[in-house]
């Protein structure tokens, strides 16, 4: 057998979830499943792993019934030889055993020793700091969300040597999302350690994930396992799912087209600011720096956007980009807050009120990183745009005609009468995108505006913005798709956060 197949069908009751015929996983090879967040990736991985519940879900899968699936002996020996990585470990982290003692556990238990991979995924830090980070207790905010990513995928790779010097060992590994929470850098080296351990023995691998820029990581750095990687696409359509081949030159060629449209972004310091931010707001113990160089190197600069122009802030996770903007909002208290927007200055003392009329959706409005913060999931999707302070008094049938061209087929009647809690989450966060970009405001903080799409919504996104550019606005950026925004942002336009701990004399 030189691939498996699967006809695979989910339903929750009456609802269908997955209906697919024909996914093919070729046998000792890595499967990419690319495709928009919430429409059945992770779903489709689960099921072929075996982890779905048969009393929660109904599924068939070849033709059987659940029960019978997981009972097959190529899905114990999937189980048994393999290693699944969850996209949110918090749940699947035993909170009553320390760090060290779960990597060891079970069959994990006759591997070797873990002190290698984990100095590989922990570059930055001590052997102390390590053995402290094993000595944890799993708890909501310890270890982080990156951390416990890269904990499941120590033991993934654990299991993997375990394979490659058993024999007879028929592996299935899934990586689903594994780098959602990780910066570029530790993105890169989980993938490292990944695609140099198939190279040492290959084996079934499929790897779920909507970041498209791992294709160019692949192409730069793995050129010779080309012809054992495979991408696959799943969109969601009108009519239900739909599985292709995704071409990988298809993304690389899009990305080396857009470098020439960096100079229609407008010059940074065309006319008057529209919005200026001092550097060194000061917010949970930490002073937050703006800069032109990485890293913090340069001198402190202000942070300052024009309009019909755009900024991208870049840092690594966890430095306070989204802390810090949502400072700016007026949504989170911070000290040394000094910025001005048109003619309105706002500091530590601005009252909120003042924000709430007139500032938010009429001077600045941002787009949330996460769709479920900002829209109410029991609401219909007409119902998404009601109470906006939209500018012009756009009608009911003006706004259903912006949400079908955004949109495209999908987007029918039957549509707007969806609940949002519903959509699939590449679908709320184009409602999301379209709900702030209608407010008409001068500035627009967009933090992770590519998050969960697939490419050809990311296209469409893309291209709504660079219209809302051409119009005056201007545009706020906070992503880390580094590798696609730094091909469509000019690096004068780029600003760099850094983060330090305050003096105990300056907080108080």
């Amino acid at each position: 057998m030189t691939a498996y197949t699967f006809d695979i069908l989910i339903a929750r009751g009456r609802r269908i979830l997955v209906d697919m015929e024909g996914f093919r996983l070729p046998r000792n090879h890595i499967t990419f499943l690319l495709g928009e967040s919430g429409i059945g990736k992770s779903l489709t991985g689960k099921a072929l792993y075996g982890l779905l519940d048969p009393e929660q879900l109904n599924v068939v899968i070849n033709g059987k019934q659940y029960r019978s699936y997981r009972r097959d002996e190529l899905t114990r020996r999937f189980q048994r030889d393999g290693f699944f990585v969850f996209q949110e470990p918090s749940t699947h982290l035993n909170p009553l055993m320390t760090l060290e003692e779960q990597i060891l556990e079970g069959s994990l238990a006759r591997a070797a020793r873990p002190e290698t991979i984990l100095r590989e995924l922990w570059k930055d830090s001590t052997a102390g700091e390590l053995i402290e980070l094993l000595g944890v207790y799993p708890k909501p905010h310890r270890p982080s969300g990156g951390e416990k990513q890269r904990i499941l995928c120590a033991m993934a790779f654990m299991k993997m040597e375990m394979a490659a010097a058993e024999d007879g060992a028929d592996p299935l590994f899934v990586f689903d999302e594994p780098t959602g929470s990780l910066d570029n850098r530790y993105r890169d080296i989980v993938l490292e350690m990944l695609f140099t351990r198939f190279r040492r023995r290959p084996s079934t691998v499929l790897l779920i994930t909507h970041d498209y820029s791992m294709i160019s990581f692949v192409n730069r750095n793995f050129p010779d396992l080309a012809p054992r990687i495979d991408f696959q696409e799943l969109s969601l359509g009108p009519d239900g799912l739909h599985l292709k081949e995704f071409r990988p030159e298809t993304y690389s060629t899009w990305l080396s087209q857009q470098r020439p449209h960096r100079k229609e972004q407008g010059s940074p310091g065309a006319g008057p600011p529209l919005l200026r931010v001092e550097s060194g707001m000061e917010v949970f113990g930490r002073a937050l720096r703006f800069s032109r160089e990485p890293a913090g190197r340069g001198e402190e600069v202000p942070l300052i956007l024009h309009r019909a122009s755009l900024a991208y802030l870049k840092a690594p996770s966890g430095t306070g980009k989204t802390t810090m903007v949502k400072v700016l909002m007026g949504l989170l208290r911070g000290r040394n807050l000094s910025a001005r927007i048109g003619t309105m200055e706002l500091d530590e003392g601005t009252p909120r009120h003042f924000w709430r009329k007139h500032i938010w959706g009429r001077k600045m409005t941002m787009v949330f990183q996460h769709a479920d913060e900002a829209l109410n999931l029991r609401a219909k999707v007409r119902d998404v745009f009601s109470g906006l302070p939209l500018r012009g008094r756009i009608s009911r049938t003006a706004i259903e005609e912006e949400v079908r061209a955004f949109f495209g087929s999908g987007a029918g009647s039957a549509f707007f009468d969806r609940t949002v809690g519903t959509l699939s989450g590449g679908q709320k966060q184009r409602l999301n995108l379209l709900r702030s970009l209608l407010l008409g405001a001068d500035l627009i903080i967009l933090d992770e505006p590519l998050n969960g799409l697939d490419f050809a919504s990311m296209q469409r996104v893309l291209k709504l913005l660079q219209e809302r550019m051409e119009e005056g606005k201007a545009l706020l950026i906070i992503s880390h798709n580094e590798e696609i925004f730094d091909a469509l942002i000019a690096p004068e336009n780029v600003y760099y956060l850094s983060a330090g701990l305050l003096s105990s004399r300056s907080r108080s």
